[in-house]
């Protein structure tokens, strides 16, 4: 999984994707005209380039856009529904154009910003920010903490850039409380256990003083060309914007959240229960996964996935000599000390030698691979008791910033070894970090096909990484290829789980008995999840059909191809333009595998 605050990022970034640039000398953007061969074309892909910079000021940021480094977005519903009506514009200029008549790659781009744009207007009247203003893994507090963590300082401009930024977070602050508010009035809310996780992580932040403050943290480490004297007024100015902009948000918040909407929140979890829920919830996993499956025909695969997975798993469970049956396994796996590290050191070393590992195998894979390196890094301790196993923090090599596979070392009796190696694989290389790299590296692709976000694509990128470590050898035991499985069961469970509650209404019980009897996870790691998953509908259910999706173009490319098939041009194919929809996907790999047919005669 990517990034720190995803819900709280959602309300700027989920409806909004990811052009070519030059840095001038000042460091502003310089744009040039967008790579289309049809002026129309271009013309509009260079308009909705201003756009996405404009309304997106993070996503243009880790681009090395200076200026939009001192900019936040505006999440507010008067915003978002503001730019629904240039939305509408760009929508009008696309349909104009007659699609038959672009060029092989223009009739892609065409297609896939037409997609782009109408995910977008499909969700402004759902007033989804009324559900994202937070989750079991926080609000704008944790958005803001990320950010903190990839702002790098390196010159007057960075600091003053970093200073904006925080005096410009409480009308963030402000604007994500009215949604809300908003779903408070309109029965659009949080289940209660949400609002408790919530609740562990801002009250803690809004007790927090200057010198501990994670947002100050860039202001550490100045550089020597700032005099020591402007250094100490940069760092009064940034500790001034906490103090006195920020401070009161944070206590207000978690005010709000206790006496207001806590007693409100409602013990039934899913959005079936919730007035619009089932249209709100079937959009979702239209949108998260790219097609037209409806929440049964997830469920139903979910199913199927799981069975199919099983089988694997007791092949695994014999491999491993183990002579009882499949609930003791798992017990054995759960509770034996020889898979759990003893210190978060350890931990640590640990997934930084798989990591390793993992990039000794690259090369035989994949043929075009990223400039920008990634870091093996603990989960910041402030967040890491509800925050998930691992995840993938996305680097900006115009800023300086690697990319970072994060590891939670809390818990350790609850992380077990066995389910490392696929961890590694899914959140460093091959998976997140090479994909989201070779993304942001693709400087011939327009503006926004270089920070676009499709969920089905990139999680399903994930998945289908860990299942690139048979090949790669990775596995070194049983129990280590029963932990891989065991994370694909994880992602089937979740097409189970996620409809499960959302669609079908079953409790948290219903939902957990997936996980406990299927797989090895950890409970901690299963209640965690299955908080994610209740405050954050339908996202869950883009890993596995994406992953089956990208299998599936594999072996259509293997049987047409055969003895001319080339892995490592096959993964290029895939990885090195960015990301697509599921459909667009099977259109642009066909194409692919007609033109190697074509070479190989």
């Amino acid at each position: 999984m990517i990034r720190a605050a995803a819900s709280a990022l959602a309300l700027i970034l989920a409806a909004t994707p990811v052009v070519a640039q030059t840095t001038g000398p000042q460091g502003a953007v310089q744009m040039r005209p967008a790579a289309a061969a049809d002026p129309v074309l271009a013309s509009i892909l260079t308009d909705y380039e201003a756009y996405l910079r404009r309304v997106d000021p993070i996503s243009a940021g880790m681009e090395g856009d200076r200026e939009a480094l001192s900019r936040l977005p505006d999440p507010s519903r008067e915003a978002e529904l503001r730019n629904g009506a240039e939305l509408e514009g760009f929508t009008q200029r696309l349909s104009a154009i007659d699609a038959a008549g672009l060029s092989d790659a223009d009739r892609l781009n065409h297609a896939f910003l037409t997609y782009v744009i109408r995910r977008s207007l499909d969700r402004i009247p759902l007033d989804t920010g009324r559900l994202d203003a937070f989750s079991s893994e926080g609000g704008p507090g944790q958005t803001f903490g990320y950010l903190a963590s990839v702002t790098r300082i390196a010159t007057r401009a960075d600091a003053e850039a970093w200073i904006a930024r925080l005096e410009a977070a409480p009308a963030y602050y402000a604007a994500v409380l009215d949604h809300a508010r908003r779903g408070l009035e309109s029965g659009l809310v949080q289940p209660r256990p949400s609002v408790e996780n919530a609740l562990s992580l801002i009250e803690p932040e809004a007790a927090l003083t200057p010198e501990i403050d994670p947002l100050l943290a860039p202001f550490e480490r100045l550089p020597a060309s700032i005099p020591e004297t402007e250094q100490a007024a940069l760092r009064e100015r940034a500790a001034r914007a906490v103090a006195e902009g920020i401070m009161p948000q944070r206590r207000e918040w978690a005010r709000f959240l206790r006496e207001d909407y806590l007693p409100r929140a409602p013990e039934e979890l899913g959005l079936v229960h919730r007035p619009g829920g089932r249209d709100l919830y079937a959009y979702l996993v239209r949108s998260f996964t790219t097609t037209d499956m409806t929440p049964d025909d997830v469920h139903a695969l979910g199913q199927a996935e799981v069975a199919r997975i099983r089988a694997r798993m007791d092949q695994e469970m014999a491999a491993a000599g183990w002579q009882g049956d499949f609930a003791s396994f798992l017990q054995h796996l759960r509770t034996d000390p020889q898979f759990y590290a003893q210190t978060r050191e350890d931990l640590l070393e640990k997934a930084s030698e798989m990591a390793k590992r993992a990039d000794d195998g690259l090369p035989a894979l994949f043929g075009t691979l990223p400039r920008l390196p990634y870091g093996v890094r603990p989960v910041p301790a402030d967040i890491e008791a509800n925050y998930t196993t691992g995840r993938y923090f996305p680097g900006s090599i115009e800023n300086g910033v690697a990319g970072g596979y994060m590891v939670n070392t809390a818990r350790l009796d609850q992380r077990p070894l066995y389910e490392l190696p696929a961890l590694t694989l899914h959140e460093a290389v091959p998976g997140h970090h090479l994909q989201i790299a070779l993304q942001q590296e693709a400087g011939e692709q327009p503006y926004y096909r270089r920070t676009v976000d499709v969920t089905a694509f990139t999680e399903g990128w994930g998945l289908y990484a860990e299942y690139l470590g048979e090949e790669m050898e990775f596995y070194r035991t049983p129990e280590e290829r029963f932990g891989r499985l065991s994370y694909e069961m994880w992602r089937a469970c979740r097409l189970v789980a996620d409809t499960g509650i959302h669609w079908l209404g079953w409790d948290i019980e219903q939902a957990r008995a997936c996980f406990r009897d299927n797989s090895a996870l950890a409970p901690h790691n299963i209640e965690t999840e299955l908080q994610r998953y209740i405050s954050w509908p339908g996202q869950a259910t883009a890993y596995k059909i994406g992953e089956i999706r990208l299998r599936e173009n594999r072996e259509r490319a293997e049987a047409a191809l055969g003895d001319a098939f080339d892995v490592r041009d096959f993964h290029d194919a895939l990885l090195v333009d960015g990301p697509l929809p599921m459909d667009l996907l099977d259109q642009r790999m066909a194409a692919w595998i007609a033109e190697r047919q074509a070479d190989a005669r």
